[in-house]
């Protein structure tokens, strides 16, 4: 086991392995930019960043769900395959070290998504009640793909939906989201220099004024957006900007983000919503619905945990189920989801479903240490 890992680890790295999860072997210095594109703002802003010789830029790793799968897609491994980990990952952070030990399983294939989902989540809950056991635990789950469903049935242009997509979990920028879709903001008026052509749709007169700003300035259009791209982006944005949600859908929205309910009257909350709201979320639903069965299959007492609308993680590459397991205060314990975009967004030739999770190993330690 390495040097500093918890005493427990040896133990762990057992466990894990009763899982029929092989381990993997993941190098410590990283290519960046799958981080910096596809973490999240989260986690880029705590990433330690080198260059190699030749002007590569590296990272330590900072978590090891990316690397894993682009190991898989690198070694062209058939599916459905499972990995395990365990060793340190290197990320700046408010509380705690900036080094610290992280273990978890990645599932890449598994056809029955419902199942995959609560074994992820089973496999988690288990592993923890193991190694900090007689601990109250609190688990919270969410559902990118059920919020995606709701913000496409309130009938909003594909620009504010990714805007409100990229916002799941974060619930400040949330708020401000729903604050601009209730009424105007005179705080974001464009600039009086180009909001004349923006208030008639004029494209081509925005596109040669800024075209001749640029010439007048000295700006080169190779070390930046062009005109057409400049022009492109505020035109949506002000399209953006005008948008307003109708008060019905508007109350739809904020209802559906304060549901806050028992695993076990999920399903019911969620179709009440539904067909009160009248939106059409039924293939959200249905996989939502046959988690939760999956779930009670594997023996999971539903009661004790909790489903939350608007909760999810700051990774931008989760696209169903997210959950976190917590033993009070001290952050999660674990914590993972589905994320079934990033395999190809990595470069597999064809889309491979995939969930995981994640261990604090670190903030297991502190608890076990507790009284």
């Amino acid at each position: 086991m390495q040097l500093g890992a918890p005493v427990f680890a040896a133990d762990l790295a057992r466990a894990l392995d009763a899982l029929q999860a092989p381990r993997a072997d993941i190098p410590v210095i990283q290519p960046a930019e799958p981080f910096l594109d596809m973490a999240g703002e989260d986690l880029r802003r705590r990433i330690f960043l080198t260059e190699s010789e030749t002007g590569e830029s590296l990272c330590l790793r900072p978590e090891f769900t990316i690397p894993v799968c682009r190991a898989h897609i690198a070694e062209n491994v058939a599916t459905p395959r499972r990995y395990s980990y365990l060793g340190q990952v290197f990320r700046q952070r408010r509380e705690g070290g900036n080094e610290f030990y992280q273990a978890g399983v990645e599932d890449l294939g598994e056809a029955d998504e419902a199942r995959a989902d609560a074994r992820a989540l089973s496999e988690a809950r288990a592993l923890i009640a193991q190694f900090a056991p007689r601990r109250e635990l609190v688990i919270l789950l969410g559902d990118q793909s059920v919020f995606e469903a709701v913000v496409a049935g309130l009938g909003l242009p594909s620009g504010w939906q990714k805007r409100l997509i990229h916002a799941f979990g974060n619930e400040a920028a949330l708020d401000a989201m729903i604050a601009r879709l209730a009424g105007p903001d005179a705080s974001i008026a464009p600039d009086p220099s180009v909001a004349g052509f923006l208030a008639v749709g004029d494209a081509a007169g925005l596109e040669a004024y800024i075209e001749g700003v640029m010439q007048d300035t000295g700006y080169s259009t190779n070390a930046s957006r062009s005109p057409a791209e400049i022009t492109a982006r505020l035109m949506d944005k002000q399209s953006l900007d005008a948008t307003r949600l109708p008060p019905a859908s508007l109350d739809a929205l904020k209802t559906f983000l304060a549901l806050d309910v028992p695993l076990d009257r999920a399903g019911q909350v969620l179709a009440e919503f539904a067909d009160h709201a009248g939106l059409d979320i039924g293939a959200a639903r249905k996989q939502f619905e046959a988690r939760l069965a999956a779930l009670s299959d594997r023996g999971e007492d539903l009661s004790v945990m909790r489903w939350r609308a608007a909760f999810g993680r700051p990774l931008d590459y989760y696209t169903g189920l997210v959950f976190e397991i917590s033993a009070g205060e001290g952050g999660a314990l674990a914590g993972g989801g589905r994320y079934d975009r990033l395999m190809t967004l990595l470069g597999a030739q064809a889309p491979i479903p995939a969930v995981g999770f994640s261990l604090w190993l670190d903030r297991i330690e502190a608890v076990r240490a507790q009284p």
